[in-house]
């Protein structure tokens, strides 16, 4: 049985080692720049020397946004739990270290690799529109949107899948005891910790909001004061959210929290009710597949564009000698970002929850489409996105042929994987916390196309096949992917970005897999992204030599350069089955492994 043998993971490790060495010891395998590393071993002769030393990790590895959280999934590992009962552990203590980014108010999509069947399966338990929601909600009676009204508060609210989700994929393939992967977050909610530099600058830019809902003044500040670096945060509300949710997860759902939940929505104009919660289910959907080189790349299908835009450029890319010139050459940047230009616009046309509309997910990820698209990339001159358009249907069918967000990505030793991205949307979601309970609230409503044209909080724009409608899954742009190389693992990455997630993870990809790079050095390497709308090239300020930057310029790319952005992590699985880890050196973030 598949189960049985994912379940068998790691039962034997427990006798390797102390849980409170883990804990309390030395850990001298984390690296505070984001690599996991190890005096005891050095890099391959492939590596960059430049980057950091990588250890050679074979019982288990897991990556994610806070050291915290990283420590909290391998504990799982060393108790001799598998991959998932690691990620479950990480998941529950991000929702309780990195509330502006995640947390047990939203949702999100989990992709799994069985080593013992070798097979990808995914799950979606991304949040939902309420049955109350209707297509034109956040719109005035003159039929404009209403400022922010899908962001903040109550009404900006979908209904929460994270805890649904956790506990569906820890039931069929865990291995430990529900309560023990539930400890590491309560007693970091119960006990509290040093809050940080990043935990202080999300809450500068949403002062207002939080401040405004009572209960989300109560859990974030003492008395009104915001909490600053290296003071100790407690939420004693959460931990015992989190102590009904060890003895009955139901409870969310159908009991005590549900009520609480959906009180505070009645009071408060939102449209939540213990209906659409007891109605709630996660959804097991096909991975989205597709073969790249000698690789076969897996990801998440609709109603997550991810996986069908992630293929969509690998398809574009083909045999193209991306390693000849090098990820930052402009040639290579050119090429990508117009690949990613003709994406994006499908994105805006064609993509949205297949449980309510006709995706053309064969046909946009098809050999064929690409060979369509190809020749219409001007190798010398950007196209205006405005006459990058959706193919029409009737040719796509002719075609077909034979902000804030958190990701973690787990390793055990079996070689089981687990590529989980997780959000409540923007920081610190609506801004609202369910009195009572310390849960904070998603904002995942702003992701529908709340009307046609109108930009969502990171610029994407959409059409009728992503409209608000009860019950409905909002589209996402989250994109775990887990990388296979003759059936065998190879790679499980993912990041945060809000819109810019696809083109993260597609780089991070193409940086190890193509260019050859350490997964530390693909990690921090420079990026690039293009959306079509609004119709600019974002490159990063530090990595592009200046004279890219104008060569660029000149092909017409109308050009913004930011700081850096997204949150990645990944895990490599080298040809000597060791395993190699990085979090990314913008975030705090940590490689965990044993």
């Amino acid at each position: 049985m598949v189960v049985s043998a994912l379940k068998f993971g790691l039962s034997w490790v427990c006798l390797l080692g102390s849980f409170a060495a883990l804990m309390i010891g030395p850990r001298g395998a984390m690296a505070q720049n984001g690599a996991a590393e190890s005096s005891a071993s050095e890099s391959s002769a492939s590596e960059s020397s430049a980057s950091p030393t990588l250890a050679d990790y074979e019982r288990g590895l897991v990556v994610s946004a806070h050291p915290l959280a990283s420590e909290a999934g391998v504990a799982m590992l060393q108790q001799g739990g598998n991959a998932v009962d690691a990620a479950v552990a990480s998941t529950f203590a991000i929702s309780v270290v990195e509330p502006f980014s995640a947390g047990i108010g939203g949702g999100g999509f989990l992709l799994l690799y069985e080593a013992a069947m070798g097979e990808v399966r995914s799950l979606d338990f991304r949040e939902r529109a309420p049955q109350a929601a209707t297509e034109t909600m956040y719109l005035d009676e003159s039929g404009e949107p209403q400022s922010r009204a899908s962001l903040d508060g109550h009404q900006a609210v979908g209904v929460p899948g994270t805890v649904a989700g956790l506990y569906e994929v820890h039931q069929r393939y865990g291995n430990l005891p529900w309560q023990t992967v539930i400890e590491p977050a309560l007693r970091l909610a119960e006990d509290g910790f040093a809050v940080h530099q990043r935990f202080v600058d999300a809450v500068d830019r949403r002062q207002e909001v939080l401040l405004a809902n009572p209960a989300a003044r109560e859990v974030f500040t003492r008395e009104g004061t915001f909490y600053q670096v290296g003071e100790r945060w407690r939420q004693p509300q959460l931990a015992q959210t989190l102590r009904r949710l060890a003895e009955e997860p139901r409870d969310f759902y159908e009991g005590e929290i549900a009520a609480a939940i959906a009180a505070d929505m009645a009071a408060f104009g939102g449209l939540v009710t213990q209906e659409d919660l007891a109605d709630y289910e996660p959804i097991w959907r096909d991975p989205l597949c597709g073969e790249f080189r000698e690789f076969e790349v897996c990801a998440m299908g609709p109603p997550s564009s991810g996986g069908v835009h992630l293929l969509q450029i690998l398809n574009l890319i083909g045999d193209r000698p991306l390693a000849v010139l090098g990820p930052d050459h402009p040639d290579t940047v050119h090429f990508l970002a117009e690949a990613m230009r003709i994406a994006y616009a499908d994105r805006a046309e064609y993509l949205g929850d297949p449980d309510f509309v006709e995706v053309p997910v064969e046909a946009l990820t098809s050999a064929a489409y690409a060979q369509y698209r190809r020749p219409q990339i001007d190798e010398e001159r950007a196209t205006p996105s405005e006459q990058v358009t959706a193919v029409d249907p009737s040719q796509l069918r002719n075609l077909q042929e034979s902000p804030e967000t958190s990701h973690l990505t787990v390793v055990d030793g079996d070689r089981n994987a687990v590529s989980l991205t997780f959000t409540v949307n923007g920081g610190f979601g609506a801004g609202v916390v369910a009195e009572g309970t310390g849960i904070l609230l998603n904002n995942e409503m702003d992701d529908f196309a709340i009307a046609p044209g109108v930009a969502n909080l990171y610029g994407l724009v959409g059409g009728q096949a992503n409209a608000i409608a009860p019950g409905k899954t909002p589209l996402s742009s989250m994109t775990p992917t887990i990388v296979l190389q003759d059936n065998q693992l190879r790679m499980a990455l993912g990041s945060p970005g809000g819109s810019t997630i696809i083109t993260t993870v597609l780089q991070v990809l193409l940086n190890v897999l193509v260019y050859e790079l350490d997964v530390a050095a693909a990690i921090a390497a420079p990026r690039f992204h293009h959306q079509w709308l609004p119709d600019r090239l974002i490159l990063q300020e530090v990595g592009f030599a200046p004279e890219t930057v104008e060569t660029l310029r000149q092909r017409g790319h109308a050009i913004e350069q930011w700081q850096g952005w997204g949150n990645a992590n990944a895990i490599v699985v080298r040809p000597d089955q060791t395993l190699a880890g990085a979090a990314d050196p913008r975030g705090d973030g940590a490689a965990l492994g044993w």
